[in-house]
């Protein structure tokens, strides 16, 4: 499915090229997203929570991407902003959050830091939660 995506935004990209450079901006957004899209791999997304927590991102983004206290980290999940958006904002951050750079996390551990983002995991509600909800009876 992918490589079609690819394959399709390629064939855009060429037709675009030769009208209009607005059209052009959009399709290599699409190819950009296309590229950055794969299958949830359960390696790099566990890899990606290794390097979440050592390098403490949860301490402004939460543990679940909520958001951190006080504001101290924007909420990143769920809807994270695309791959593209995030490396920009990895490797040259606005505001407070540390810069890191390719010898702090590689592209590789930034695709995976990503896939993990990207499949955070909500909590459940409290009424879902059978001790909770024993809890507030």
């Amino acid at each position: 499915m992918l490589n079609k995506q690819m394959l399709f935004a390629e064939h855009l990209l060429f037709f675009f090229l030769e009208n209009d450079m607005k059209q052009t901006f959009v399709a290599w957004m699409f190819i950009a997203a296309c590229s950055a899209a794969s299958a949830a791999d359960p390696a790099a997304i566990k890899r990606g929570e290794t390097l979440y927590m050592q390098h403490q991102c949860y301490s402004c983004h939460g543990t679940q991407g909520q958001g951190g206290e006080r504001n101290a980290g924007p909420k990143i999940f769920p809807n994270p902003t695309p791959f593209v958006a995030f490396e920009l904002q990895m490797r040259t951050p606005r505001n407070v959050m540390p810069r890191y750079s390719v010898q702090n996390i590689n592209a590789l551990q930034l695709k995976d830091l990503y896939a993990f983002v990207e499949n955070m995991r909500t909590s459940p509600p409290v009424a879902q939660i059978p001790l909770l909800q024993n809890a507030m009876r």
